[in-house]
């Protein structure tokens, strides 16, 4: 049992900056895969970025590579993303998730926890 709870979302000018957190309840943090994912007015939610257990490993969805960052500390039961030069297309509300198994995944249903979301606005 995992509870996850995100911050960090807000009102930004395109080319800025913000940073999400998500901190996890629980002492089983460190043996779960985490994942950030986004969903857009009228679109489904889709994958952002994902970090191993052990911080070790990374992925990113194209349209994040270069400019996002996932972190994770275990020791704090936190994850989190670093988005830097933000674009309009990157307004959606942000969720984390966690996964129970070991092996890094883009794929939604695989998560087993998720936060309520936080929203991230960038204007033009």
């Amino acid at each position: 049992q995992v509870q996850l709870v995100e911050s960090g979302g807000g009102l930004v000018q395109a080319g800025g900056s913000l940073r999400l957190s998500c901190a996890a309840s629980g002492r089983t943090f460190s043996s779960y895969v985490m994942g950030w994912f986004r969903q857009a007015p009228g679109k489904e939610r889709e994958f952002v970025a994902a970090i191993s257990s052990s911080g070790g490993s990374s992925y990113y969805v194209d349209s994040a590579k270069g400019r996002f960052t996932i972190s994770r500390v275990n020791a704090k039961n936190t994850v989190y993303l670093q988005m830097n030069s933000l674009k309009p297309e990157d307004t959606a509300v942000y969720y984390c998730a966690a996964k129970n198994r070991p092996l890094l995944s883009t794929v939604l249903l695989q998560y087993d926890y998720w936060g309520q979301g936080t929203q991230v606005t960038v204007s033009s």
